[in-house]
């Protein structure tokens, strides 16, 4: 048996936000070339060593961006499938929340890199990204909930 679902006129909102999180992504790689460039490691070596971070800043941010990066890349496919999955039933909700979590990734970024040696505190100024993350978990499977149930 089929079913059948309509999508909401406002879930070009929905769109819009999970194509801001691909410009995130993109943003993301761009600061990890920036500072492996300004830091000197070489490919294919992903990190710097403790050692070589102890010694430099360049390279201890390049680290913190890519860390950063690399944990934007864990989370994003889960945050994308609930984005698009919430906003069948909560399209503005959703799109609402997609783009606190895309500022509060951002400002996790920015925070990781600065030029302050602290075993990468400064991520703790976008660390509120898991609110949304979770919102958007929630209004996920109420949004599939519903279709299941009808």
């Amino acid at each position: 048996m089929a079913s059948q679902f309509i999508i909401p006129t406002s879930y070009g909102y929905v769109l819009a936000t999970a194509t801001l999180s691909t410009v995130l992504s993109f943003y993301h790689s761009t600061l990890t070339g920036t500072y492996r460039k300004k830091s000197g490691v070489p490919y294919p070596n992903a990190y710097a060593s403790a050692e070589e971070c102890a010694n430099s800043l360049a390279k201890y941010q390049f680290n913190c961006a890519q860390r950063a990066h690399a944990n934007f890349s864990d989370w994003h496919p889960s945050f994308l499938v609930q984005l698009l999955v919430a906003g069948l039933a909560f399209p503005q909700w959703s799109a609402g929340l997609g783009v606190a979590w895309c500022v509060a990734r951002l400002m996790y970024a920015r925070g990781y890199v600065r030029e302050k040696q602290d075993g990468g505190k400064g991520r703790y100024s976008g660390i509120w990204w898991y609110i949304p993350h979770l919102g958007l978990m929630g209004m996920a499977g109420v949004s599939a909930w519903r279709m299941v149930m009808g």
